[in-house]
Formats: structure tokens, C-alpha cells, sequence
């Protein structure tokens, strides 16, 4: 079962403020702390005495913390790969390598004593990981985790996203990508402008960017990146993430009935197998609702993320629902009853037939 994360920066915000947030993350089910030690510039000692306070709070919830460090960081603090104890001492339950050695030394470092994870950056494209398991690493203390982006449009691509996290599938290791959360303010350098590991998702509402995460299929850990998300982010990230089912958001048309209510909310789709290049078909609500009537109204020209119902006219097909996948003539046998919102629009092609789904109106 994958789990939910947050990231903690101590040196740009105080205890107290991380406490409460870790306090709040834990409420919600978040099992994950990413934190970085990249920014050490004032006294070191002061900098990692903050540091192991917050870390230590983060191990009395039973939440695991990674640290995220490099090279240099190695040298600045008089540590070696292959003598990991300061990490150790430190709380931490495993170290992120925001950029690597030979893969020798990373593969050395995943048979450390102390059993610490070592998490090794997904993003780069190149043939890193496989360089590593030539080296017969311990996998079980070998994660994967994307880079997030602070700079407005240099975020991930996702033809460039999928190749990366396929890289990590291959070998079955944990993979973990970083979402935005809008409601946060800072992450750990100056520049702020969300921080997210697709380029996409920056404008994306928390849960969206969830669900997207989920539906490839390539990603078994999701970290907000930024912090503080709200309370209410953190609610709704935890049950999209949790969630039995995906959901889709529909904004319903004005003139929507009751019954078409519940066929729409009342049900868990399921996408009939034999697909259409023009509809989604979920054909059970003509079952279930065969004696309602399914009048016609609202029968405009449909066009892709259309949620549809066949009103009367259709007759043997009358209360099936339908989503749009192209724009597509009316006859008048099919009534409107929603659309996709806009923002999950483009899910609708992460859907596989013989998935099932739900539908929830959007508030």
C-alpha cells in the first residue's frame, strides 16, 4: 500500500508551525516526511539541533522522515557513504540523494547497518537506476523518488515522466512523485512558484493531482512538496488517495432530474469492456432503472466529457449513462445531463475499459 507525505523545511519556519502541520498530517493518515538538509548555511550545530527536533516529532507520530542530500553535503558535514551513523543519530529513516555517486557507492550504501533507505532521484532520464542494481544493491532499502520544480514551466513533461518511472517499475522499486498544494507558501528556496514534479499539475487542485498520479499506474507515494497544504487539502488528498474507486467531478446541468441524479451518483460505473471511440458506456443504470420514464430535454449536440443519459426515445437503451469521448450530433434520443469539470477533463483518457469509476458533483 503506498503512502501519503508531506515536507517539512525547519530553517525557514519554527517548531511549533511544524509540529502543528505534522499534528495534522498524522490525523489524515500521512505516513512520509521529506525534509532537506541542502541549505545549510548558518551554524551547523544549530541548523541540525532544529532538525532533530522536528525529526524526532516525526518518529513519535510513526511517521518516516528522508533527508535529502548531496555530495557536497557529504563533505560539508564529514560524512562518508559508507559510515551513515550521523544520519542514524539523526532520527532519519533514510537518506534522498538529490544527486548521485557512481552507483557502486549507492548500491554500498543501501547494506548500511542501520537499515536507512536510500531514495535515488527518478527524474534525471539517464541509465542511473540500472546502474545501481549492476551493483547487486539490498532493493528492499532502495526507493525511487521524483525531483519537484520551483520554477514556473521547468516541471517534468509527462511523456519524459512515464519514461522515467518505468525505469523504476521495471525493477519493482518504490517510486514517489511530489504534488502542488495551492493553499502552501514556501519550499525550501526562495523561488516560489508551487512546487510540483509534472509541469502540469501546478495549477491542478491537490486532489486532482492524485488521481492523475494514481491512474498511470507508475506511482505508489505522493508527497505535497510545499508547505503548509490546509486541513482541507490534506482531507481531500487522503480520500482521493485512499478511495476504493477514482472519481470523476461533474458539473450537472441546470435542468437535471432526480433519477438522472441517481444514475449518475448513486452507482459505481463500470467502463463496458467492448469500447467506443466515441463513448464511455456504463450500461447498468438501464438496468437497474428500466421502469423509470428518462423524458427527453437538454438534447444538444454532445461534445467530449459530456455526462449522458438516453432518455425514452432510445428505448431498450433508455436510462444508460454515457460519457462523451468526441463531439458528436444529437438526434434528440440522448439528454445532457453534465459535463466533466474542466480541471479533471483530461483523466478521462487514464480510464480503462473494464475500469470501474465514480461520479461526484462538483461543489
Amino acid at each position: 500500500m503506498g503512502k501519503l507525505g508531506i515536507s517539512l523545511y525547519p530553517e525557514r519556519s519554527t517548531f511549533e508551525k511544524d509540529k502543528a502541520y505534522l499534528d495534522l498530517a498524522h490525523k489524515y493518515g500521512f505516513k512520509r516526511v521529506f525534509t532537506s538538509l541542502l541549505q545549510i548555511t548558518e551554524d551547523k550545530d544549530k541548523v541540525l539541533a532544529d532538525f532533530k527536533q522536528v525529526v524526532d516529532y516525526a518518529n513519535s507520530l510513526d511517521m518516516e522522515v528522508m533527508v535529502d542530500i548531496n555530495p557536497r553535503l557529504f563533505e560539508q558535514l564529514g560524512i562518508s557513504y559508507d559510515d551513515l551513523s550521523f544520519f542514524n543519530e539523526l532520527g532519519a529513516d533514510g537518506v534522498r540523494l538529490d544527486l548521485g555517486f557512481t552507483g557502486a557507492e549507492e548500491a554500498q550504501m543501501t547494506r548500511n547497518p542501520y537499515r536507512l533507505k536510500i531514495e535515488i532521484n527518478m527524474s534525471s532520464g539517464t541509465n542511473y537506476v540500472d546502474n545501481i542494481m549492476s551493483y547487486s544493491p539490498n532493493t528492499a532499502n532502495l526507493l525511487g523518488s521524483h525531483n519537484f520544480y520551483p520554477h514556473r514551466y521547468t516541471g517534468l513533461g509527462y511523456e519524459h515522466f512515464v519514461y522515467c518511472s518505468e525505469k523504476f517499475r521495471n525493477y519493482n522499486l518504490n517510486t514517489m512523485a511530489f504534488v502542488n498544494s495551492q493553499a502552501a507558501t514556501f519550499g525550501p528556496w526562495p523561488t516560489q512558484d508551487g512546487l510540483c514534479t509534472l509541469e502540469e499539475h501546478r495549477e491542478l487542485a491537490l486532489e486532482t493531482q492524485v488521481k492523475h498520479l494514481l491512474l498511470t499506474g507508475l506511482i505508489d507515494d505522493i508527497t505535497i512538496a510545499n508547505a503548509y497544504a490546509s486541513e482541507a487539502e490534506l482531507q481531500v488528498m487522503a480520500e482521493s488517495f485512499n478511495a476504493l474507486y477514482p472519481t470523476l467531478q461533474v458539473d450537472v446541468a441546470d435542468d437535471i432530474t432526480e433519477d438522472e441524479r441517481i444514475c449518475l451518483f448513486d452507482n459505481l460505473h463500470s467502463y463496458r469492456g467492448d469500447a467506443s471511440e466515441y463513448l464511455l458506456r456504463s450500461t447498468m443504470t438501464r438496468v437497474y432503472y428500466k421502469e423509470k420514464s428518462f423524458p427527453a430535454h437538454n438534447t444538444r449536440d454532445m461534445k467530449r466529457g459530456d455526462v449522458l443519459i438516453d432518455n425514452v426515445g432510445y428505448e431498450q437503451y433508455k436510462g444508460e449513462t454515457q460519457i462523451a469521448l468526441q463531439s458528436m450530433k444529437n438526434d434528440g434520443r440522448v439528454n445532457v445531463v453534465g459535463r466533466i469539470s474542466d480541471e479533471e477533463l483530461f483523466l478521462l483518457q487514464f480510464l480503462k475499459p473494464w475500469s470501474s469509476f465514480r461520479l461526484i458533483e462538483r461543489q
